[in-house]
Order: structure tokens, then C-alpha cells, then sequence
């Protein structure tokens, strides 16, 4: 913990702009690369399965990283890991925008994510410090608009870019912003260095963690690949995913100083208040991969448009989140989160009456409403998760919570690609079965465009096509059918959480 004294006048604004931007140089960085997949993917030579990789590959290194950025904050001082982070995230975007190959842009994008870790809850903890206690609440504020501003700006950006530069441009546009982070950084907080504590750090712990994730990752990134269980190499990562993770609980229970806290399960609100927000982050996250996939894929959508029409999202919580960040102490959290659950569920019910033929609009229109969702979404999910903790175990929850909400965004991602790849296959399968040359429909379709000169082959060719089109619709619509039932009973499950939601009020999310 820092205790420097606050900053006043230009140099607490230059050191509010180089922290924020910080954050939502990262958080930008997470959504200005869904729009550019199908590009990414296309020009490196790989299918858009693969091209996934390049979020999950990011998102698991990050969430390794948080968990381990508060103990690294504490031995080596928040600023420098602070510097560090932003340099080696300028570093390894430049990288990444130059692959030459999805091995490469993977491997850079670990590095990334790695670096990147520290970035959100060191940004955080030095922008308090700056400010004296009365305003501490207008510090969060500032940094909360940053992460709210961030998924407008990115989906637009990103599909600008990846349209009117190179794809690799996503990546470029953090080196200057990186590079001002760094030099005002730099200027301002050179003198506010934190206090340095040795910890040890939980060796075995990390890398059963390590182990275990990524076995996990590969297997649902490579499953649909080898055909899942009918494969060894799925079997093998299994087991090893299934092994490590035993180890590691075992392991993690006894140790003093471990690297997944186990011990905060035992408070009810931080296991509903984590679940719920790593289960409702899982679905909306892989929604917005899903959604640009579907919209650059099968409706001939450029990168800009379908940033344009993902974008409405962020809108309505630049209005809502400051209004919900002030009157929440007024509120049971409870009912916010169960109406954010609740428009989240409409709109994903919504999307089930997609078809090849939707507008525009009627893919723009569900992203606004959502933004209801959003706004109601994260701040009281987080305030349920941390209440009723002693302060010192503060921390180690938060790190915790976003570990599992950052890991839920990386495995939903594997899931729904895999899942929209297999449902298609189904429906694609049951829809050729109608193509017969006794169906009247089909006689049609062929006569008419025979009489516009395509061939018998050349005709098929074009039907099944649109059956493949059709087919994708139709299992995108069973995904978002699924997500809104769960979201239905997400609704039932945070009302196991016990209030009054109150961080100061020592054990009272317990048993």
C-alpha cells in the first residue's frame, strides 16, 4: 500500500491520463481484435478456429498474470512492475503486429498478455494514491469511464483499421499510446515508489496452475480439430488437465501462501458473487466473438461495419454506470444484477430470430438494449463478491475473481466456436436431406438458375452454400437460445447471496 502523499493540479491530471489510458489501452486491446479474426486468420493462411487462438492465447497468459501481480507489485514496487508492464506491452503489440505467421502472433500474444497482467490493478491502486481520501471516489469514476469507453471505441476502430491499413494495425495503435503511458508515467510517479515486501511465492501451486490451464486450453482449442475423444492427443490433455487440477487442490489447500486462495470459497457471496460473474462474462464475451464471425463470415459484412454494429453496446453505460455507481448504496444489488441477467436474456432471445435476411439495425438494435445489461452487470457483481471479506483478504479476492472472470472469457470463446462449427454440421445435414430432384422447391430453384446460365454443378455449388450460410444461422440461433435460459437461471443463483453488501462488515458473506 502506498503512502505518498496525494497529487494537486496539472501533475494529478497528467498522472489521472497516463493511468487511465493505461487501462484502457488494455481493455481496448481486448476488443478491437474480435472484428479483425476472419482477416487475421485469412492472411496468415489458417481457418478462423484457429485464428481464435489469438484471444484465448492472450487470455490465458493474463489471467495467470493477475493472479500473480499483486505478489509481484509487493516484491519488486508497484511503479516499476507498472513501467515494466506498459513497455513490455508496448514491446510485444509492435510484435505481434508484425507476425509472420499465427505461431509467431500466438507467441507474442502470450508475452502480451503476460506483461499486460499487472496493468489494470496497478493502474488502479497508483491512481487512488494520487488523489486525498474525499476524492478518491472521482478517481474510480474517471478510471471506470476508461474501461466503459473502450468497448465503443474498439469493435469501430479495430474494423477501420483492419479495412483501411494492414491488420497488424490493431496491434501498432498501442505503441504511442504505450509510449505517452510510459513517458508521463515515468515523470510523475518516479518519486512514488511503494513499499517493497519479500513474499515467497508459491512455486509447486504455479505450476500445477500453469500446467493445468493450459493442457485445458489446448484440448478445447484442438478438440474440434481431432475430432475430440477420438483422438489420444485429446485424451492426453485431458488426463493431464484432469490430473493437475486434483494436484493442484490438494496442494492449495495445506499451503501457506498460495496461489489460488481456496480458502475464499468458504464465504458464500465471493462463490456467488464469482461464479455468477465468471458464468454471465463467459457467455457475453464469446457472444461478441461470435457476433462479428457471424456478421463478416455470412452476411459479406466488412471489419468496419460489424464494428459499427457491435459497438451500441457501450453506449447506454457511459449514462447508466455513473447513476448506478451513486445511487447503489440505495439498492439491493441483488435486483441490479437480476435486471442486468434479465435484459441480457431478452436480447439473446432476440438473436434467435436471426436469418441471412436480418438488417442492420436488428443486429445494432440488441447491442443498445444489452448496454442496460452491461451497466448492471459488473460494478454490483463485484461489490457482491467482495462484501462481507476482512480488508486484508481484499485483495487476494479480487485477484481471484478476475482470474475466473478473464479464464470463463477464454474458455467461452473454445466453447462457442466449437459448439457453432458442430450445430451447423447438424443443421446442414438435416437441411440437404430435403434436396432431392422431387422436391418442387428444388426443381425451382434449379430451373431459374439454369435460365440464368449457371451449370447443373454450378447450381448445387450455389445451394449449398446457402444451406451452409443457413446452417451457421441456425446454430448461431441455438447458442444464443442456450445463453438466454442460463442467464434465466444465473437470475436464481445470485439470490443465494446474502446481504447487506458491505466490505466493511467483516464475515458477513460467510457460511
Amino acid at each position: 500500500m502506498s503512502t505518498v502523499s496525494p497529487l494537486y493540479g496539472s501533475a494529478r491530471i497528467w498522472a489521472t491520463a497516463a493511468l487511465a489510458l493505461a487501462t484502457f489501452m488494455q481493455v481496448l486491446d481486448t476488443t478491437i481484435t474480435n472484428v479483425a479474426i476472419p482477416t487475421i486468420s485469412g492472411d496468415l493462411g489458417a481457418s478462423v478456429t484457429e485464428g481464435t487462438w489469438v484471444i484465448t492465447s492472450f487470455g490465458v497468459a493474463n489471467a495467470i498474470s493477475v493472479l500473480l501481480s499483486g505478489w509481484v507489485a509487493q516484491r519488486f514496487g508497484e511503479v516499476r512492475v507498472f513501467m515494466v508492464g506498459v513497455i513490455g506491452f508496448v514491446i510485444t503489440s509492435f510484435l505481434s503486429g508484425i507476425a509472420p505467421s499465427l505461431d509467431m502472433l500466438i507467441f507474442f500474444r502470450v508475452l502480451q498478455g503476460l506483461l499486460a497482467g499487472p496493468l489494470i490493478p496497478l493502474s488502479q491502486s497508483l491512481l487512488l494514491a494520487c488523489y486525498p481520501p474525499e476524492k478518491k471516489t472521482l478517481a474510480l469514476a474517471l478510471w471506470a469511464m476508461t474501461i466503459i469507453l473502450a468497448p465503443i471505441v474498439g469493435p469501430i476502430l479495430g474494423g477501420w483499421i483492419t479495412d483501411n491499413w494492414v491488420w497488424g494495425g490493431i496491434f501498432f495503435i498501442n505503441v504511442p499510446v504505450g509510449l505517452f503511458v510510459a513517458g508521463v508515467a515515468f515523470w510523475q510517479l518516479k518519486g512514488r515508489e511503494t513499499a517493497k515486501l519479500s513474499q515467497p511465492v508459491d512455486r509447486v501451486g504455479l505450476a500445477l496452475l500453469i500446467i493445468t490451464i493450459c493442457a485445458f486450453q489446448i484440448m478445447l482449442d484442438l478438440g474440434n480439430q481431432y475430432e475430440w475423444f477420438s483422438s489420444n492427443r485429446i485424451i492426453a490433455l485431458a488426463i493431464i488437465a484432469a490430473v493437475g487440477l486434483v494436484f493442484l487442490l490438494i496442494w492449495e489447500r495445506d499451503e501457506p501462501y498460495p496461489v489460488l486462495d481456496l480458502a475464499l470459497f468458504k464465504h458464500r457471496n465471493f462463490t456467488i458473487g464469482s461464479l455468477s460473474l465468471s458464468l454471465g462474462f463467459l457467455m457475453y464475451f464469446s457472444s461478441i466473438l461470435l457476433l462479428p464471425l457471424l456478421m463478416q463470415e455470412h452476411l459479406g459484412y466488412t471489419a468496419t461495419m460489424a464494428g459499427l454494429a457491435l459497438a451500441p453496446v457501450g453506449l447506454l453505460p457511459v449514462v447508466l454506470s455513473p447513476l448506478i455507481g451513486r445511487y447503489s448504496c440505495k439498492i439491493d444489488l441483488r435486483l441490479l444484477v437480476s435486471l442486468a441477467f434479465l435484459v441480457f436474456a431478452g436480447c439473446y432471445y432476440w438473436r434467435t430470430f436471426y436469418t441471412p435476411a436480418i438488417s442492420f439495425g436488428w443486429l445494432a438494435w440488441p447491442q443498445f438494449v444489452q448496454g442496460v445489461g452491461v451497466a448492471c452487470f459488473f460494478m454490483p457483481l463485484t461489490a457482491i463478491t467482495l462484501s462481507g471479506l476482512p480488508p486484508e483478504r481484499i485483495a487476494s479476492a479480487a485477484s481471484m475473481s478476475n482470474f475466473m472472470r478473464t479464464m470463463s472469457g477464454t474458455i467461452g470463446v473454445s466453447l462457442v466456436t466449437a459448439m457453432w462449427d458442430n450445430q451447423e454440421k447438424i443443421h446442414h445435414a438435416n437441411l440437404v436431406q430435403q434436396i432431392n430432384p422431387y422436391n418442387p422447391v428444388v426443381q425451382d430453384s434449379l430451373s431459374g438458375l439454369m435460365a440464368h446460365g449457371f451449370s447443373m454443378p454450378q447450381a448445387l455449388g450455389l445451394i449449398n452454400q446457402k444451406i451452409t450460410q443457413l446452417g451457421f444461422f441456425m446454430s448461431a440461433n441455438d447458442i444464443f437460445g442456450l445463453f438466454a435460459v442460463l442467464f434465466i437461471v444465473l437470475i436464481a443463483l445470485v439470490w443465494f447471496a446474502r446481504g447487506p453488501f458491505s466490505e466493511s462488515q467483516d464475515g458477513a458473506g460467510a457460511g
